[in-house]
């Protein structure tokens, strides 16, 4: 049986094997991305079993994290539910397999007629705002039955992070109805009073950058507000409450930290009454499920020296890793260097610049980074991107999508591929990339 001691040496293993299977090739496949199979499931689990038996959850995978729909079916396969931000998540959540019940729509800038599809399915809807709480009325008043749960999202005011654009429970955050706002908190109150059909409470404070006491006392403030609620009505009208996502990723190493465990500990200490059973809840976890479980792979093409430092021309940049390129403070990610046939490179670290593609300066996926020295045709890999990076590409230069690949690993250390995404066709014509091949020159 295969006992990998590291995540590092996993990597390695399924880099040589991506690299034999030709999944990884000089000419051919330059660029690709690999999804953890084994990892995902491992993760889900530690999801579930963070939360207590005894509570009715739904944990819906924020699709926005990592939209390939063979990744979102094999999340419903694990179990999990999934959280749109636009229609076209939607529809890949429903190519991925999902039941309209097991799907929240979350969106700021939901049409008419994208209402009126969720409304149709019985997709469970999260109002950002008062005047889509009109447009609700206007379109059930057509329609005598959905079977949609509706929530409305609220924004708790807490503040943000160290990370402004994924704090959103701002003072002037874009989501949301603001409970501290003028006399918002009445007018909820009234809107849930004159909307029966109104039954549940939403926020999601942030993610990334976001302490688990701010994420925390976030959803303290939503299930005191829920409460708010019931109380006010003298009914039991909310029936669940919907507390986002959130849990930041350790882009440092390889350790998970902080995991749903403490995350739930957390909850304990700011937001008892969320394990009283008294509501539903939903959650909405995106880079903490799948971060950690990809990473990419790309190869050296060139390397030159600029001012005395080494730099390595790759074929990752931009496309693939857009908030790292033009954010790097915020979102650093972690470069590992290996020969051309997979095994990790040592020997002494040179500080260098690892750059990408991309016909602008700024393509940078490391700055003078100590690494042992690149050389043309040697790979270089990034862990900790299965969520947002090779997923979500910018197709800054007309750049093409690169392959995914999902991988699991059997017990005798066999690497089983399995297509997630094929490669964008380049327009490269074959021919002369095999002409160059044959010829030694690259």
């Amino acid at each position: 049986m295969t006992d990998f001691a590291h995540p590092a040496e996993r990597r390695e293993h399924i880099l040589r094997a991506a690299v034999r299977q030709g999944l990884l090739d000089p000419e051919r496949a330059v660029l690709a991305g690999f999804v953890d199979l084994d990892g995902v499931a491992a993760t889900v689990d530690s999801l579930h079993r963070a939360f207590p038996d005894s509570l009715r959850v739904l944990h819906a995978f924020a699709a926005k994290a990592n939209c390939l729909v063979p990744v979102l079916a094999e999340l419903r396969r694990a179990g999990m539910g999934c959280e749109v931000a636009t229609a076209g998540e939607l529809a890949r959540a429903l190519e991925a397999g999902f039941a309209p019940d097991r799907i929240v729509f979350d969106s700021p800038a939901k049409t008419r007629a994208e209402l009126e599809w969720a409304l149709d399915l019985g997709v469970t809807i999260n109002a950002d705002n008062f005047a889509e709480l009109s447009r609700i009325d206007a379109i059930l008043a057509d329609r005598p039955f959905s079977r949609s749960r509706i929530g409305v999202r609220v924004n708790p005011q807490v503040g943000g992070g160290t990370i402004a654009a994924m704090s959103t429970a701002t003072r002037h955050s874009k989501f949301g109805i603001p409970l501290a706002d003028g006399d918002n908190r009445q007018r909820l109150l009234r809107a849930y009073r004159e909307r029966p059909w109104l039954t549940w409470v939403h926020t999601h404070v942030g993610s990334q950058g976001c302490p688990l006491e701010l994420i925390a006392q976030g959803i303290a403030q939503a299930v005191e507000f829920a409460d708010e609620i019931n109380d006010h009505l003298g009914r039991r009208q909310v029936v669940g409450v919907d507390i986002g996502g959130g849990l930041p990723v350790n882009f440092a190493d390889d350790e998970v930290r902080p995991g749903f465990d403490t995350y739930v500990d957390h909850l304990r200490e700011y937001a008892p009454d969320l394990f009283t059973g008294r509501y539903e809840i939903v959650t909405e976890f995106g880079r903490s499920v799948l971060a950690k479980n990809g990473f990419t792979a790309a190869y050296v093409e060139y390397t030159k020296e600029a001012g005395g430092r080494p730099i390595a021309i790759t074929h990752a940049g931009v496309q693939v890793a857009t908030r790292t390129v033009f954010a790097p403070d915020a979102w650093p990610l972690r470069v590992e260097a290996h020969h051309p046939h997979g095994g990790a490179k040592s020997g002494e670290p040179v500080r260098q610049d690892v750059a990408g593609p991309a016909c602008f300066a700024g393509d940078l996926l490391a700055r003078d980074r100590a690494l042992p020295l690149l050389e043309p045709g040697d790979i270089v890999v990034l862990p900790d991107t299965g969520a947002y990076y090779f997923s979500t590409p910018f197709h800054y230069n007309s750049l093409p999508e690169p392959a995914v690949h999902g991988v699991r690993v059997a017990a005798d250390g066999r690497v089983d591929f399995e297509p997630i995404r094929p490669a964008q066709a380049t327009h490269v014509p074959v021919t002369a990339g095999r002409a160059a091949h044959a010829s030694g020159v690259r």
